[in-house]
Parts: C-alpha cells; structure tokens; sequence
C-alpha cells in the first residue's frame, strides 16, 4: 500500500513533501490567494534534481500528482551530470534559466557539486565566503537572474507550459531553492498571491538545508565572519530572502508589480494569468 508523506493544508510547512530521493520538495496547494481563492491540492510541485528519484517517488507523483509536465531549470553540465530519472508519460521540457555569466563560476562551484551536504563543498564554501568577488557574485545572483533577457525568456515558457499541462507539473533546478524559487514566484504571482505569500515560501528551502546552512555557519563564525560572510553562506547553501525581497523591490522599481513584469518581460499576459487562476484555483 502507499503512503504519502504529506497532508497539503494552507499552512505553509504542511505542504512539504518527503520523497525517498527527492530533496526540497513542495506542493503549491493550498495556499490562499489575495482574492480568497485557494491552489487546488495535487496539481503544482516544486523541488530539488529528480536523478534519485526512487520507484515509490515516481508512484506518489504519478498517482497523488497526476504528473504530466517536469520543468528543469539547470544548465547543460548540471542536467548531463545528473540527469533526470525518466517517467514514462511525463513531458520532460529544459529551459536553463541561469545568466550565461554565472554559468562558467558555477559549473565549478556548488551547482555542479554531487550533493550540498558534502564535507569538500562545505570546506570550500568556507574559504569563498570570505572573498569579496564571491560575496558580490552572490548579491548579483538574483537580479541577474529576473533582468537577464534570455532567463526571461525561458521562465516565460515555462509559465506557457504550466498553464498548458494536461496533468500535474514539476519543475526544479539542482537543489530546488534559487532559479526553482523565481519559478515558484513568478507561478505565485500569476496566481494572484501576496508578496508575503511569495516570500513565505521561497524561504523554506531554508528549512530544508538547515543542518548544512548552521554547520557552515558554525565554523564561519569561529573563523571571524560576520554579516557579508554569513549572508554569502545562506546564498549558497540555502537562500538569502533580503536579497529576494531586494529583488522584488527592483522588480516593483522597473515594471510597477510582479504581475506586470510577467507580462511585459516574461510575456505571459493579463489574459494568461486568469487562465492560469481559472485552472489551478478554486
């Protein structure tokens, strides 16, 4: 018999998910939007690579989430290196998100890395904390990431291929925090929640990491860092939410709101976005 490892709930840290092999995983239903309205249970998961996915992984979300459409966000050498397990009848659709600038930085770095627990990535990390370009690489990540004209582009379709999924859609990057995050914001956003919404949830992935984020912070603080070294630990292993909510303030700053930047930059419409509420709210 299966056994789901979640009850989906509009408090946010019920609609987390524990796979087998599947890290940093959520649902987006659930959560209730500004007009009222509430993300339907079973349709919208964000997480983590899906490499280690294990055979009862694959059931819950074949059966539970009807899954029809994964969305991968990692770059070539990410995606080659790891590659997604297949799903029979899942629509597996790349469209690598990350900047073409940081893509070279962290090909060697975290992203390409076999697992963020590892005691040679924390070791390392360390030593980077301390450098003033990786603090300022680190800052420069997200705004990047939502000003980029090509990041644009793809997380554009992605939104296209969400609101024109036959079943349920995933969609991830390698640990389902950073570029998965913006995915989940921008879904948000066009579902019409708060900005307190959005915010709540990008911030659990550090929820998720937070044994490797307090271990790495642990031994930053006995090397003398402080606030740029520690925030530059909670970019990398988790997510800095100053900074996304920094972000957000330049998005408000160039297009007046979340839902018009997905219009004007990502080219999903008005119209789009009440499709998109017509299908996945009720």
């Amino acid at each position: 018999m299966m056994v789901y490892a979640c009850s989906p709930s509009s408090a946010p840290k019920d609609r987390i998910l524990h796979f087998d092999g599947i890290e940093n995983a959520r649902e987006l239903g659930g959560l209730v939007m500004q007009d009222g309205r509430t993300i339907r249970s079973g349709k919208l998961v964000r997480s983590a690579e899906l490499s280690k996915a294990s055979d009862n992984d694959v059931a819950i979300l074949k059966k539970r989430f009807a899954l029809s459409d994964v969305f991968d966000f990692r770059f070539e050498k990410e995606r080659s290196a790891k590659p997604d397990r297949e799903i029979e009848g899942v629509t597996n659709t790349w469209l690598s998100t990350l900047p073409a600038a940081f893509v070279a930085s962290f090909s060697s770095g975290r992203a390409d890395s076999t697992t963020v627990q590892s005691d040679n990535l924390l070791e390392a990390l360390a030593s980077y904390a301390f450098h003033p370009k990786a603090q300022a690489m680190a800052q420069k990540l997200y705004p990047a990431i939502v000003m980029d004209t090509t990041s644009q582009k793809r997380y554009g379709e992605f939104l296209r291929g969400v609101l024109e999924a036959d079943g349920g859609a995933l969609w991830h990057c390698s640990q389902g925090k950073d570029r998965c995050g913006w995915g989940s914001a921008f879904v948000l956003a066009a579902l019409g929640a708060s900005r307190e919404t959005i915010v709540e949830d990008f911030a659990l992935s550090n929820d998720s990491y937070a044994p490797a984020i307090e271990a790495l912070s642990a031994k930053i603080k006995e090397k003398g860092g402080g606030e740029a070294e520690l925030g530059f630990i909670n970019a990398m292993i988790g997510v800095n939410v100053e900074n996304f909510e920094h972000t957000l303030d330049l998005i408000d700053s160039q297009y007046g709101s979340l839902q018009a930047y997905l219009e004007k930059a990502l080219g999903f419409t008005a119209q789009d976005q009440e499709k998109m509420k017509k299908k996945y709210l009720r």
